[in-house]
């Protein structure tokens, strides 16, 4: 009689020569890969040896990520490109699909806004709509067809836990990342058969360039103790790091995570689940 444990064992083959979470072969472009969580994404995927497209409205932001990439020897080439314009996305994911297959596509371009209805000017709604909605649409639309013809691709959209619970003062934002959320289970629902997979990551308050440009600009001289206010709306008591970001991206990016699709991931210090008391 086979024991469950020697029967199941015979499936758990450890090859010395496969590192865990490669990447070598696989071609992905990050968008809004110049700064913050888009940066530390990039550097993390190529240090897998990913190539790395950076897509990105700076452009001198994406060459100094994919400096960095360079310095360590990694491969990386950067992008200038607006993903709310569609005509910019299809030239520039053509020219990359001239030489290579694109495997992974990381939404993460996106911008904020702060107040609720009545502060959100339809300028302001329609900046964050072309940006967060329009530029996932776009760059999704824009890979989807290559992914098919390889019969293989994933895409990473990043939301925010915006995107499923109730936030003060954001209300253009956190429309536009519930989009996102919906567009990830939509995507995943009708290309799981193309063997194309469709996730989603929901960080918290993450600390960034941003965030410290935000509050510098809107509580002067009160800097440390807004930050320290903002870091104990997480229960674990602190922001999230953008590495800490770019960690479960890699994570889902690799093969390890081939069986996950039509996920959410929340990565929020407990935010969601920890703070209803």
């Amino acid at each position: 009689m086979i024991s469950f444990l020697g029967k199941e064992a015979c499936h758990f083959k450890y090859n010395r020569m496969n590192k865990k979470f490669s990447l070598k072969n696989k071609t992905a472009v990050v968008t809004g890969g110049g700064s913050g969580i888009g940066k530390a994404i990039s550097f993390t995927l190529a240090s897998q040896d990913a190539f790395i497209h950076i897509l990105d409205n700076q452009l001198e932001s994406a060459l100094e990520t994919v400096n960095d990439i360079k310095k360590n020897n990694f491969i990386g080439v950067a992008h200038q490109c607006d993903v709310s314009n569609i005509k910019e996305v299809n030239q520039v994911i053509l020219e990359i699909c001239k030489t290579s297959n694109i495997d992974i596509l990381i939404n993460n371009a996106g911008i904020a806004h702060v107040g609720n209805i009545e502060n959100c000017k339809e300028e302001d709604l329609d900046r964050l709509y072309n940006v967060n909605i329009k530029g996932v649409y776009n760059c999704s639309k824009a890979v989807i067809p290559y992914m098919k013809k390889n019969k293989n691709g994933l895409i990473i959209n990043l939301a925010s836990i915006a995107s499923s619970v109730g936030i003060s003062d954001r209300f253009a934002y956190s429309m536009t990342k519930g989009a996102v959320l919906t567009m990830t289970y939509s995507i995943a629902k009708d290309y799981v058969k193309d063997n194309i997979r469709c996730n989603c990551i929901s960080p918290a308050r993450v600390h960034t360039p941003f965030v410290d440009g935000f509050i510098k600009k809107n509580y002067p001289n009160e800097e440390k103790k807004m930050f320290k206010s903002l870091s104990k709306t997480q229960p674990i008591g602190r922001m999230g790091t953008p590495q800490e970001i770019a960690d479960l991206a890699l994570y889902l990016c690799s093969e390890e995570a081939k069986f996950i699709t039509g996920s959410n991931f929340a990565i929020d210090g407990g935010f969601v689940t920890l703070n209803s008391q």
